[in-house]
């Protein structure tokens, strides 16, 4: 019997209403762009929710597509599109099958009312030469000449140190990351017995495993260590934002090292932008278990003398 209906070209995902868990944010001294007020004052409805929140709906589709290999060597690379506040519902799509490439696809996410939040793609195994959202978004960028609140920056330039991070289900992650893991456990748009206290040691790595989108945060709670910010006061927001797991799944309880390293700068009309490689190595056996490329994005209107300095450095 031939089929009636034509195959579904992707996965969907169901709606979902993620958590805002970053209100209470804190960097250099102030609160962040996910708090109402500061949000408003910079002409946001009300502080957003943080952009890999968001790589929690894509897990289950993707583990669909690829099986067991999507924690061990997955990678989502994702630009950001539009911002998303509590009370909204976000959906995840997922190409139904790899099509160019057996072991990439693309991801994209919508609200309710079909607004884009993010466009992106996603694979398993070894990732070169394969067209990645954000790789493909360096390999564009134009040399920064206008910058103001990065000028001090220079791609190459490294970490002041190498930092030390684990992650527990009860360690609070600092200023930047004012909850923990247990905390996102209760919350989470998809919960996974991998991830959990009580039954992740029936994992296949017989660990309870780290969440993608809690990855982000393990990786960016030790960031201001590193000294790869500009200029401040500035308020920033993540554009667009790679992980990549090369020996994965990372561990709840495991100590990590990381580095980082610039790899481009660039500037907007209305923001400048870092975008930096974070080097993840497992403490002790100094395997590289994975990577990150964050876009960390700065307003230029968040920077009180933005104008004033723009045209002394003859940019006005």
């Amino acid at each position: 019997m031939t089929q009636p209906f034509a195959d579904t070209p992707f996965l969907c995902g169901p709606l979902r209403k993620p958590r805002q868990m970053l209100a209470d944010q804190r960097y250099d001294g102030h609160k962040s762009i996910h708090d109402d007020a500061m949000a408003e004052g910079l002409g946001l409805r009300a502080g957003p929710i943080e952009g890999p929140t968001h790589f929690s709906q894509f897990d289950p589709l993707l583990y669909k597509v690829f099986g067991q290999a999507w924690f061990e060597t997955g990678c989502i690379s994702a630009h950001y599109q539009n911002m998303v506040v509590e009370g909204e519902e976000v959906r995840a799509f997922v190409e139904a099958a790899p099509s160019q490439h057996p072991r990439f696809v693309r991801i994209w996410a919508e609200k309710r009312d079909g607004t884009p939040v993010l466009t992106g793609s996603a694979s398993i195994g070894d990732a070169n030469g394969l067209p990645h959202e954000i790789q493909n978004r360096i390999a564009k960028l134009r040399p920064a000449t206008g910058l103001v609140i990065n000028r001090d920056l220079k791609v190459g330039q490294r970490g002041a140190v190498v930092e030390k991070i684990r992650m527990g289900f009860d360690d609070h992650m600092g200023d930047h990351y004012p909850f923990t893991l247990a905390d996102k456990l209760k919350v989470i748009t998809e919960p996974c017995a991998w991830y959990s206290r009580e039954t992740g040691g029936q994992s296949p790595w017989g660990r309870p495993i780290i969440p993608m989108e809690m990855i982000s945060v393990l990786l960016g709670s030790t960031s201001a260590q590193a000294q790869l910010s500009g200029r401040k006061p500035a308020v920033g927001l993540f554009a667009g934002q790679e992980i990549r797991l090369l020996k994965g799944p990372l561990f709840v309880d495991q100590d990590y090292e990381l580095e980082r390293e610039i790899v481009a700068l660039s500037e907007s009309a209305r923001t400048e932008s870092v975008w930096i490689r974070t080097r993840v190595v497992e403490a002790g056996s100094r395997d590289a278990v994975a990577e990150m490329i964050l876009n960390g994005a700065v307003m230029k209107a968040s920077y009180p003398t933005y104008e004033e300095e723009a045209r002394a450095l003859g940019l006005g």
